[in-house]
């Protein structure tokens, strides 16, 4: 964010010709942009916590910087005749030259960062359980369009033969512009519902409850009954039963992605039996009964902390066990008949009256 906003500052000045009586500060500028993708990349290990297993690239990228900006001030030492007909001519292709290496790598940590993020998710699987990484990924959607106009504008500038380019580059400064503020959003939004949800997921780990409706195994007598019903073995019941039990106290059903048939593969069962057992125990379908579980969970979790209730519902919602906000909401309407916002709303007017 800093080094765009400082390119995009230094091409706004020098647009305006703030310092066109003074040909120095005209003509010398920072080549910031050769710094804008190194230091997303240093972001991107550091905010996915790979950074002792990742490359330090701007120990190479830092003297290179350094390198250009000194090349440039020689190049004004060599021409000591400033008005030379050719010079500016020189200076646009030299200027030229020096982009299109920082677009060379630029491109290549960008590739890179991406490769990282697609191919190395094993050095990063703990971040993944508490963001999805999706706006990362689509802020690489966007740099992708921003390295085509970058593109674009130096091939434009090119064409041209260096005379009135710098209206190629407008597209590029808004695209640049709009990037400065989303990342900066979503950064700052991100980092605050990873914290929520750290907290509210120690609070479930360090708290647990019986607060939602248990499946209980039941004796050698009640299960032979549930077995003429059910026309099913009582021993599947009672494995069946005893799975349940398990992922209702172990709380899996927040974590795992638990699905009819893989539960009846794992318990050597069908899902039709599976299903028929929760239907006969729980009057509900399987997803249903997980959605309860989850929503009980969270809705206790509200109840006793009233700090979780200032949280964002996102944060609430990934960690109740839900993959968006949408779906939360609504088996939270089904279930408690009330929104999250209005359930909150509701818990704090109580606390407030009492």
């Amino acid at each position: 964010m800093f080094t765009i906003s400082l390119n995009n500052i230094q091409s706004w000045i020098l647009a305006k010709n703030f310092f066109i009586e003074y040909f120095l500060l005209d003509s010398i500028q920072t080549p910031w942009h050769f710094l804008i993708a190194p230091f997303f990349y240093m972001f991107l290990i550091h905010y996915l916590k790979i950074e002792k297993q990742s490359r330090n690239i701007l120990k190479l990228i830092v003297p290179v910087f350094l390198v250009l900006i000194f090349i440039r001030l020689g190049f004004f030492n060599f021409f000591s005749d400033k008005q030379a007909d050719n010079f500016l001519y020189i200076f646009e292709k030299y200027t030229l030259i020096e982009e299109i290496i920082s677009l060379v790598v630029s491109l290549s940590v960008f590739g890179y960062s991406y490769y990282i993020l697609t191919k190395k998710e094993d050095l990063f699987d703990k971040i993944l359980t508490y963001d999805n990484l999706k706006w990362v990924y689509t802020f690489f959607k966007l740099g992708a369009f921003t390295y085509i106009f970058w593109i674009s504008a130096v091939s434009i500038t090119v064409y041209l033969n260096f005379q009135e380019f710098i209206y190629s580059y407008y597209p590029l400064r808004v695209l640049t512009t709009v990037l400065i503020y989303w990342i900066g959003y979503q950064s700052i939004f991100q980092l605050k519902v990873i914290n929520e949800r750290k907290y509210i997921r120690n609070q479930i780990q360090s708290k647990p409850s019986n607060v939602h409706p248990n499946v209980l195994k039941e004796d050698a007598s009640s299960l032979k009954a549930s077995d003429d019903t059910l026309n099913i073995p009582a021993t599947i019941i009672e494995r069946v039963l005893t799975e349940l039990e398990l992922i209702e106290k172990e709380k899996r059903y927040i974590s795992e992605n638990i699905k009819v048939s893989l539960l009846a593969a794992k318990l050597n069962t069908n899902a039709n039996y599976l299903s028929k057992i929760i239907n006969h125990y729980q009057n509900t379908s399987f997803s249903n009964y997980l959605n309860n579980l989850k929503i009980h969970n969270i809705v206790h979790q509200l109840e006793i902390n009233p700090l979780i209730r200032k949280f964002t519902i996102k944060a609430i919602a990934h960690e109740a066990g839900f993959n968006n906000s949408d779906s939360f909401s609504k088996v939270f309407f089904k279930v408690k008949g009330l929104k999250p916002s209005q359930y909150i709303r509701e818990l704090n007017q109580k606390e407030n009256t009492f």
